[in-house]
């Protein structure tokens, strides 16, 4: 018996020491390159001539959600990805679809009770450019980071990365549509907040000069950025 027990643990001993162990890292090396899937991009680097310089050089696998339409918008892509919840993104495309059509029909009634043509120059019909618009007013410039110096903890202003500034921007667009009216459906409380921020108005541009004016109070404190 004692025997038969030994075999039984020698085997499994040495079925362990033959799996092979999971490889735990990307399947590209560093020596890959981002995939260039914007077409203004591509033609930027063919007149410079960038890009016969990575020509030879391997891509990673563009993603699903890229391609080189020219309907697709990066933007647009991540503030859906942002609007999503609980990965059901065709809802999230939907509901975002939705309050294009409501920015753009609001646009429309503004543009026809204009009584000027200069009054509908000024009008911005399209509602993806809209969104750039409302996004680019929205973007911080400065952020408030924690620094302890001698027991005391100090709220340093320092710069913001682009990336980071893009992501505040449209995090506190979806912030300020779900804290309006719950009986409103989403796309109305969207195509609102992107048509106030577009016009440099509203919850989110206010916010982010609330934030711009606390960096300017702290700006005694900038130096322990660096000691």
């Amino acid at each position: 018996m004692l025997r038969k027990i030994a075999c039984s643990v020698w085997q499994r001993h040495a079925a362990a020491q033959c799996i092979v162990p999971v490889a735990r890292m990307s399947q590209y090396g560093p020596h890959f390159i981002e995939p260039i899937v914007n077409r203004d991009k591509i033609e930027e680097l063919h007149k410079t001539g960038d890009l016969s310089k990575i020509s030879h050089v391997p891509v990673k696998a563009a993603l699903s959600n890229q391609n080189c339409s020219v309907f697709y918008d990066p933007l647009v892509a991540q503030f859906t990805n942002y609007v999503m919840k609980q990965g059901n993104k065709q809802l999230a495309r939907d509901l975002v679809e939705k309050g294009f059509e409501n920015i753009k029909r609001l646009q429309l009634e503004r543009y026809h009770l204009s009584e000027s043509e200069e009054e509908k120059a000024k009008l911005e019909l399209n509602p993806r450019r809209l969104l750039h618009q409302a996004v680019e007013n929205c973007r911080p410039l400065l952020q408030l980071t924690p620094i302890k110096r001698g027991g005391v903890r100090y709220q340093v202003p320092v710069p913001i990365t682009e990336k980071r500034s893009y992501f505040l921007a449209m995090k506190w667009l979806l912030e300020a549509i779900r804290e309006k009216e719950r009986t409103v459906h989403f796309p109305e409380k969207m195509a609102w907040e992107i048509l106030d921020a577009a016009a440099n108005q509203g919850k989110v541009v206010k916010r982010k000069h609330e934030l711009h004016r606390q960096c300017e109070a702290n700006r005694a404190y900038a130096h322990y950025r660096w000691s």
